[in-house]
Parts: C-alpha cells; sequence; structure tokens
C-alpha cells in the first residue's frame, strides 16, 4: 500500500514546543514550592485545562466576560511560572507567599472549571428556550348571544339573523378550513370553531354557498 503524505503545520509544531516547555516550567515551581510526586505534574495539568476550558467559552460566543477572566488567571499562572523559573527566583530558596499561592491554585483551578462548564451548559439551555417556537395560539370561538331556546326550534336556518360581521368571520374560517384539508367546511366543524348554536350554524352555513 502507497503510504499517505504526512503534512507537518509548523504552527502546530511550536505550539506542542511551547506548551511543553511551559509544562515543565510549571513542574518545576510546583516542585521547588513544596509539591512534590504526582501533585508537580498535575500543577502543569490544571493550569493547561483551566486554558483550554477558558478558550472554549471565548469560541462559543456566549459570557465571554467569564471566558477572558479565566483564561488571563490561567495565562498569569503560566507566564508566571514561565518567569519565574528563568533565573529570576531562587528555586532552592522559594519565599513563603509563593508557596501560599501554588498552594491555592488547586481551589482557584477547580472554581473556575466549575463556572466555565456550569455556565455554558445553563448558556446553552437559555438559548434552546429563547429559540423554541411559541405554541400555536389557540383561536378562541367568537362569544356570540345564543338565541331563545324557542325561537331557534322554530325559526328555519333561512330565516334567522346573521349578523354580517359573524358572515365574514365564519367565511374565513371557512377559507381556511379549505385551503388546509381540500374540501369544504361542514356545519359541525362550523359550530365548534364559532361556538354558536346548532340552528345559527347551519343559517351561517347558508350565506357560504
Amino acid at each position: 500500500m502507497r503510504a499517505l503524505p504526512v503534512r507537518i503545520d509548523a504552527v502546530l509544531v511550536q505550539a506542542l514546543i511551547a506548551a511543553a516547555l511551559s509544562f515543565a516550567h510549571l513542574h518545576d515551581l510546583a516542585l521547588a514550592a513544596g509539591q512534590d510526586g504526582w501533585k508537580a505534574w498535575a500543577y502543569p495539568v490544571s493550569v493547561d485545562l483551566l486554558l483550554v476550558a477558558a478558550w472554549r467559552r471565548l469560541r462559543s460566543g456566549g459570557a465571554k466576560a467569564a471566558g477572558w477572566c479565566w483564561f488571563l488567571v490561567a495565562l498569569t499562572a503560566s507566564l508566571g511560572a514561565n518567569v519565574a523559573t528563568a533565573g529570576l527566583l531562587n528555586l532552592d530558596d522559594v519565599p513563603d507567599w509563593l508557596r501560599i499561592l501554588v498552594a491555592g491554585w488547586p481551589a482557584v483551578a477547580f472554581l473556575g472549571g466549575t463556572l466555565l462548564a456550569h455556565g455554558a451548559t445553563a448558556d446553552a439551555r437559555r438559548g434552546e428556550h429563547e429559540s423554541a417556537p411559541a405554541p400555536d395560539a389557540v383561536e378562541e370561538p367568537t362569544p356570540v348571544a345564543e338565541l331563545p331556546a324557542a325561537e331557534s326550534a322554530s325559526a328555519p336556518p333561512s330565516a334567522l339573523p346573521v349578523p354580517p360581521a359573524l358572515v365574514t368571520l365564519a367565511r374565513k374560517i371557512a377559507d381556511e378550513h379549505r385551503a388546509r384539508t381540500g374540501t369544504p367546511i361542514d356545519t359541525s366543524t362550523l359550530r365548534a370553531r364559532l361556538g354558536v348554536p346548532l340552528p345559527l350554524a347551519e343559517a351561517i352555513s347558508t350565506h357560504l354557498t
């Protein structure tokens, strides 16, 4: 099989080298501050993870203030370790204030990572609620004064008086029904949509034909 050509990205190589150097400086500083064994290796991991979490928040486009805040905190920790281990600090005699900063860093990193992770989830849920379409409004039946029972029963549908506004509304409902179903609206459906007695619905139907 023919081997696929491997493209080497010079920028990526440079980034990996810079990350490795920064990782080593953070480890050396944590070790000099009394964090030995696996703890010295955990410090650079926590700084890099906080940087990644803050960068992802900035790329997501939401709550950029929090993303920039924690990105600068992690970047300061990384740059501080680089400068401190560049010969400006005696690693054999680390000052007490630096030991305090190193000892308190895990709590700071945990707080930042938690806020970034939970804040991103809350923003996503808020965006879903804001973008969700509103439920279709239920068309309330038009209140129409009911005719007396005796008059409704005795008068034929065509003899019942029908207000013009009610006919206009019924015609609109009928047109929407025809456009949606392809068939004329029947009297029962028209009556249910208008909320009127059956005799009045029949009288309205005579005006729609």
